[in-house]
């Protein structure tokens, strides 16, 4: 009875454990995140796989679709009890239809194709998001209206293009819709919408995105149609719709749960209306930033006790101070003014924030305005400020020593101002400041250790001053240990110690170094160049000697720049392996030798190579071929030599090359002006160039300078010379020269022009040379061309007389040719003109007069041309008394020229007329009275006739019988 009994009993708890699993069982989620009771239902799976039919999915996205049970399949959501389908989520975040590292475009899960109508089938579909792929431009099916029961619908930044469907406005049980359209840089296939009617069909929406739709067409009445949404929204975002008109005023306000709104980079050119500041109690978030809204800030600040963050940046036509209304704002967490045109003092408004006795402000930008003045001590009673962003205005003066009781400040931003005097020490106490930039203002005086004694969490730091003349002392012991570790230090133009900065060594996390022109003389320590964490390395404009080794851990570098040192030895042979990363490699200024590494081919993100001024020599490698993002190539001020290898035509995006003064021979090769054809910048000046100017360089559209000067060029200058396009409108893709120097000829000397003008410099010289022929007529269509310099060569023939139509001319060289024939007139009417140099040719005649030329009155413009004649040079012209018109009079009754006054004059001709009289009847009046004389003078006459008669016979009649003949 016991075995019985036992037996019986582990029979149940065997029982009760299985009913248990099977209980269990039945709870389990579905993959879908939604519990379940039963599979999925047949009739939502063949709609599913019939969805998935149409989408392109090459990368296995949806691999997850297989098999009978829809609801543990990627993304699909059922209902745990009937297993039909309620949520579609494909969203996609990896999708990226960017380009990756260097160009090279990787596979991304992206879907595309079509959207098929068997969604419809869902019919307990309420959550639907297709966002972030890629449907390259198909228009929003007009079916999803009839999705009837969707609370959620996110069809943002998938590509969409093309009209929004009014069908939307059907979905009334919609809580949430995103449409948030793609931005395109060029505006081609952009979702758009001409009527927001269908809006007032969305009687439960909450949510409603639709930035970077294109509004444009639905008129100035906009905002009535956003207005009839129903009072339950909360956010609504409209940035970047192309809305160009803000009402100044609605009949009635229905936002009043509004907790959200962004209207920002939109084309307002109003002054702000009243309405938006009384627009919901319980606003938060106002986004009014990148407009071109005008006048200042609305008095009905001052109502807004509730809101917790306004953000108004860069609002181009904003004016005005801000009114000090804004100081009863205490309950605000986040006010973004920056960007703006805002100005005047900040000390009352400032005043007015802090007088709150618990301000609950957290970010404070003022950036990029044109406010001046001093900071106010009162900045430090606003105790729980976290972002303080003053940077790009005119503040002047030093900071108050009250910034150090802002103990929650994170960030502090005074950069680009006109500050000066002192830095406080109190800075040192901020204990929670991860970002410090006070650069590009004129601080003086010392910044010690002191300075830094409680920043255990700073990050980043600049202290960059504007002005090379380093007012402002680093003072740092060389066994420092600071209590950060930056990930950035920039102190361009701060006077550091001559030795180098032992103390960098502490900083394991540095990956960003500028110290330009610091006063560092000293070699660099083995340590440093092991720093494989660095990006960022500026070291330029200091004494540092010693060579570059091969041995270096620059593995992850991408800028660096040691210019204008005394580095010496040659570049690494192993550059290529050493800084695989490389963009911008700046050498420039050193006493470098030897040969371009072969290796530097392996760098294939090179865009910048700066090698200027060095003793290099040697070809250069024609594995720089490979490097297909080179944009900027200056290895100027050499010793190179040999001809161009035609490798280099695959760097097809270059602009800016200078490989002027090296001993670069052979011809300048064909296709330059076939394979660069962006490029903006061609200085070959003082090579060993022979042979004709290639016509193909006409084909470079975007040439602003072309320098061919001093080299062994012969035959014409080219007449295609006239369709560089550049030249012409003034326009080209111009390349970021940051910091970069480009060598020009012009006004008669050589200028350097630095990377922020350099493009405002239109030049062709092809002097010193052997060039022969005419100047071409073509060059006078270059109509923005601001220096010509053709002198020096064999050129014959006359100056165009369309020289004239080069209105923004500067240079005008054409000396040491052998040009003939008269100066155009037209040459007066360059009202820019400010060196002109026509010496040492054969022209003749007058020189022109007048406007401008009249500034140029020095004689050795027009030296070397005899038959040249008129001011400035001695030599008069016939008939220049006679032009010269009334002069003035002297004391003595002369004018100054030595001519007679007035009365003289008077005097002059009636003596002329009385001798004409005496002289003209002295002849006359003999030959009536005497017969003999007057029958003598006539025989005269006769046999004058008939000599004159024979010669003109016997010459004319030769050449009568030639022509006969």
């Amino acid at each position: 009875m016991m075995g019985v009994c036992s037996n019986s009993i582990h029979l149940l708890f065997h029982l009760l454990l299985l009913l248990g699993c099977l209980h269990l069982e039945t709870i389990k989620p579905t993959s879908g995140n939604e519990d379940r009771n039963v599979g999925c239902a047949e009739k939502d799976r063949k709609a599913l796989l019939e969805f998935k039919e149409d989408l392109n999915d090459s990368s296995g996205w949806l691999s997850s679709w297989v098999g009978e049970d829809c609801c543990s399949w990627r993304g699909v959501g059922c209902i745990k009890k009937t297993g039909r389908v309620m949520k579609l989520d494909l969203r996609n975040s990896l999708c990226n239809n960017e380009e990756g590292y260097n160009g090279v475009s990787y596979e991304r899960p992206c879907l595309s194709g079509k959207i098929n109508p068997s969604l419809l089938h869902l019919e307990h579909l309420n959550y639907l998001d297709l966002s972030m792929n890629n449907f390259k431009g198909i228009s929003i099916p007009d079916f999803i209206g009839s999705l009837e029961n969707l609370k959620y619908l996110n069809l943002s930044n998938a590509y969409f293009a093309g009209k929004i469907p009014p069908h939307l406005g059907n979905l009334s049980r919609l809580h949430y819709l995103d449409l948030h359209g793609q931005s395109y840089s060029g505006d081609f296939s952009r979702i758009y919408a001409d009527n927001l009617k269908w809006l007032s069909g969305l009687s439960s929406l909450k949510y409603l995105d639709m930035g970077d739709v294109n509004l444009s067409q639905v008129g100035a009445d906009w905002l009535q149609s956003f207005n009839m949404l129903p009072p339950s929204l909360s956010e609504l975002h409209l940035p970047a719709c192309r809305l160009d008109s803000l009402p100044l005023s609605l009949p009635f306000v229905n936002f009043s749960s509004l907790l959200v709104l962004d209207l920002s980079h939109n084309l307002f050119q109003s002054s702000m209306p009243l309405w938006l500041f009384n627009i919901s109690s319980s606003l938060a978030n106002l986004h009014l930033s990148n407009n071109y809204l005008s006048g200042s800030i609305p008095d009905a600040f001052a109502d807004m006790t509730s809101l917790q963050e306004l953000d108004l940046s860069y609002n181009d036509e904003m004016g005005g101070e801000i009114p000090r209304t804004l100081g009863t704002l205490c309950n605000l967490k986040r006010l973004d003014l920056s960007k703006n045109r805002i100005t005047g003092e900040i000390t009352k408004f400032v005043n007015s924030l802090s007088g709150c006795t618990n301000s609950s402000l957290e970010m404070l930008d003022l950036g990029i305005n044109q406010l001046s003045g001093y900071l106010p001590d009162s900045i430090g009673h606003l105790k729980k400020l976290r972002f303080l962003r003053l940077n790009r205005n005119s503040f002047w003066g030093s900071i108050p020593t009250s910034i150090g009781s802002l103990s929650f400040l994170k960030e502090l931003d005074l950069s680009v101002n006109h500050m000066n005097g002192t830095i406080p020490k109190s800075v040192g106490q901020l204990s929670e400041l991860v970002f410090l930039d006070l650069s590009y203002n004129s601080w003086e005086g010392i910044i010690s250790e002191v300075h830094f004694l409680n920043l255990m969490r700073l990050k980043e730091i600049d202290i960059s001053l504007t002005s090379p003349m380093k007012s402002l002392i680093f003072n740092a012991r060389n066994d420092w240990i600071p209590p950060f570790s930056l990930k950035s230090i920039w102190t361009d133009n701060v006077q550091m110690s001559p030795s180098f900065p032992a103390w960098l060594q502490t900083q394991k996390e540095l990956n960003e170094i500028s110290l330009n022109n610091v006063g560092i003389s000293d070699t660099i320590p083995d340590w440093f160049w092991k720093l494989h964490d660095i990006r960022y390395l500026d070291l330029s404009n200091n004494k540092i000697r010693g060579r570059l080794p091969t041995w270096m851990n620059f593995s992850n570098a991408e800028e660096v720049q040691l210019s204008s040192n005394l580095f010496s030895g040659p570049i690494p042979v192993n550059i290529g392996q050493i800084m695989p990363r490389l963009i911008d490699l700046e050498l420039v200024g050193n006493t470098l030798n030897g040969k371009i590494p072969y290796s530097i081919g392996e760098i294939k993100g090179l865009t910048v190579l700066c090698l200027s001024n060095n003793n290099l020599t040697g070809r250069i490698p024609s594995s720089m071929g490979s490097l297909r993002s080179l944009g900027v190539v200056l290895l100027n001020n050499n010793n190179l030599d040999g001809e161009l290898p035609s490798s280099l035509r695959n760097c097809t995006e270059l602009n800016a090359i200078d490989l002027g003064e090296n001993r670069f021979s052979g011809m300048v090769p064909k296709w330059i002006g076939e394979s660069w054809l962006s490029l903006s910048i061609l200085r070959l000046h003082s090579n060993l160039f022979s042979g004709n100017i290639p016509r193909r360089l006409c084909q470079l559209s975007n040439l602003h300078i072309l320098d061919l000067a001093n080299n062994s060029l012969s035959g014409f200058v080219p007449q295609c010379l006239g369709n560089l396009t550049a030249l012409v409108s003034g326009v080209s893709n111009g390349y970021a020269l940051d910091n970069k120097h480009i060598h020009v000829n012009a006004k008669g000397q050589e200028l350097e022009y630095s990377s922020s003008r350099i493009f405002l410099v239109e030049s062709i010289d092809l002097s010193s040379n052997n060039l022969t022929g005419e100047i071409p007529e073509e060059i006078m269509s270059l109509l923005k061309l601001g220096t010509l310099n053709l002198s020096i060569n064999s050129l014959t023939g006359k100056i165009p007389e369309k020289i004239g139509n080069l209105k923004m001319l500067e240079t005008l060289d054409l000396s040491f040719n052998q040009l003939s024939g008269l100066i155009p007139q037209s040459l007066s009417s360059l009202s820019f003109l400010s060196h002109l140099n026509l010496s040492h040719n054969n022209l003749s005649g007058e020189i022109p007069s007048g406007n401008q030329l009249q500034t140029l009155n020095d004689a050795s413009i027009y030296e070397g041309n005899p038959a040249l004649c008129g001011p400035p040079l001695v030599a008069k012209c016939p008939g220049y008394e006679a032009s010269q018109g009334p002069s003035s009079i002297g004391d003595d009754g002369e004018n100054k020229d030595g001519q007679l006054d007035g009365s003289e004059m008077l005097w002059f001709y009636a003596s002329m007329a009385l001798g004409f009289i005496v002289g003209f009847w002295g002849v006359c009046g003999t030959l009536l009275i005497k017969k003999t004389w007057r029958h003598a003078y006539y025989r005269f006459l006769d046999d004058m006739k008939d000599r004159l008669f024979v010669v003109l016979a016997m010459n004319v009649a030769p050449v009568h019988f030639k022509r006969k003949m």
